[in-house]
């Protein structure tokens, strides 16, 4: 059985953690210029993929809160 590419593409949160592990990299001061312009790239490589993933979370949000008939609107809090 073959994966689809979205099953093995990193999530989003192991996205975010490398991100972070980048800026600690970064901020520690103990890479060379090159090295330090490597890990910026990539870092901004995630944050844009990881903005994109939120944003993209966002509108599904809104696209299911989203009510089309007033009538059959109630709060989200209600359960039965």
């Amino acid at each position: 059985m073959t994966e689809s590419k979205e099953n093995t593409e990193p999530d989003f949160e192991s996205r975010l953690k490398e991100l972070e592990k980048l800026v600690e990299k970064l901020e520690s001061g103990d890479l060379t210029l090159d090295e330090s312009l490597a890990h910026y790239r990539r870092g901004v490589e995630l944050a844009r993929d990881c903005h994109g993933h939120l944003e993209k979370a966002r509108l599904t949000i809104e696209e299911l809160a989203e009510v089309d008939d007033e009538s059959s609107a109630r709060p989200f809090d209600d359960r039965e």
